[in-house]
């Protein structure tokens, strides 16, 4: 099935992601970072939205459905490493450290850290190829903005 989403994401040199297939793979990870910690709240479900409709300049509305269809597909995929290497093999480093803030951002939309939120972001960035340093960074950034 993943295949069928993401078919270049399987071919031997990775081809760029149409947008709206990388648009879905960072609402998957946006969403699975949110409800890592089964704990889905509004907060979180704000927030990506509004990092939907700032990255891919949507209108609120559009960044509500991709959020909703990707809550959908996260509800039916549970593997993390097709999103994630989609979005690894075809964005930049310098734009993956701002993909582990996006989520970072998510999971402190209800200002309380979790460990399962923690896992799952520690998990996410090693896959999307970004060091722990620069995760805590992008952490530490997204606390900074929230004070």
């Amino acid at each position: 099935m993943i295949k069928s989403l993401f078919p270049g994401l399987f071919a031997q040199q990775p081809e760029p992601l149409p947008e709206a297939d990388s648009r879905l793979a960072l609402a998957v990870l946006l969403v699975r970072v949110g409800r890592a910690d089964e704990d889905y709240s509004e907060e979180e479900q704000e927030r990506t939205d509004m990092i939907l409709s700032t990255r891919f300049q949507l209108p609120p509305a559009e960044a509500s459905e991709l959020r909703q269809e990707a809550e959908q597909l996260e509800s039916e995929v549970a593997d993390n490493v097709s999103f994630t290497k989609a979005l690894k093999n075809t964005v930049p480093f310098e734009e993956r450290v701002g993909l582990v803030e996006a989520l970072w951002e998510v999971a402190m939309a209800d200002e309380r850290r979790d460990y399962t939120e923690d896992g799952y972001l520690r998990l996410a960035a090693k896959l999307l190829g970004v060091n722990d340093r620069d995760s805590v960074r992008a952490r530490q950034r997204v606390i900074a903005r929230m004070r």
